[in-house]
């Protein structure tokens, strides 16, 4: 597919990871749909960016009926939907036996929620819709790209429920892809690293440094503009299907 048929959709797109592949897409012609719940952030990459080709949809995507109503304005406004990808999601930190209490188990239970749930929730109704697209001259009709985390697989303590949801979002990568093959659509998944997202908006810049010199090259936080380019190759490459690539600059997670 190229980039310029896109017609996206990118949950968590008013920031992070998720803006980038917004501003990525758009600026290549493509089009984009940004489903969020920041609703200023959104609307000023909306701003910032064409306003014939790209929309904001305030939505939860773990609620059903929200994401419906955003994909049918999405359909309203572009014809159709041929991608998307899952940035949308939350990181807490948590022992799972600390000195007072086991681990917070509505907390466990929100993460899962919002991660893996919410992003399944998204592929379910979207490739509803993409089923019915035309193939294009690659015999397609769409391409998901969901966003795991290195966490999925060298999590560190007090990550139980972060990794658990980013292993979920793993572990359905290939029976998700194996099914949606008869109907001409892929679905990949991206691993990051550490990344400078709205997540480490809160650490001094030493620490964001600390964290940086960890990874054996390029030692530093990834650019969020660095996984929109991933993005684009996927779109791209039809041969990618079924795969996560992790995308972290050789880093291994230690412990803690």
């Amino acid at each position: 597919m190229k980039i310029e048929q896109c017609v996206a959709i990118i949950t968590g797109g008013g920031s992070g990871l998720g803006e980038a592949t917004v501003t990525r897409i758009v600026k290549n012609g493509g089009k984009a749909v940004i489903f969020d719940l920041s609703e200023e952030r959104a609307t000023q990459l909306v701003e910032k960016l064409d306003r014939e080709n790209v929309l904001f949809v305030k939505a939860d995507v773990t609620n059903e009926q929200e994401v419906k109503k955003g994909l049918e304005a999405a359909i309203n406004q572009f014809g159709f939907i041929n991608t998307v990808v899952n940035c949308a999601g939350i990181g807490i930190a948590q022992k799972l036996l600390s000195k007072d209490s086991p681990h917070d188990l509505s907390l466990f239970q929100k993460v899962i929620l919002v991660n893996l749930v919410g992003t399944f929730n998204v592929i379910r109704l979207t490739a509803e819709k993409m089923i019915q697209n035309d193939l294009n001259e690659f015999d397609e009709r769409g391409v998901i790209i969901n966003t795991a985390s290195v966490a999925a697989f060298d999590g560190q303590i007090g990550q139980v429920a972060y990794s658990a949801s980013k292993g979920g979002i793993v572990g359905m990568t290939l029976p998700i892809a194996r099914e949606l093959a008869r109907f001409g659509i892929r679905n990949m998944t991206i691993a990051p690293g550490l990344f400078e997202t709205p997540m480490f908006d809160l650490l001094p810049e030493n620490a964001k440094n600390s964290l940086g010199k960890m990874v054996p090259f390029p030692s530093r936080l990834g650019f969020p503009s660095e996984y929109a380019m991933l993005v684009q190759s996927i779109i791209e490459n039809s041969m990618l299907n079924g795969e996560v690539i992790r995308l972290d600059g050789a880093v291994r997670m230690q412990p803690k």
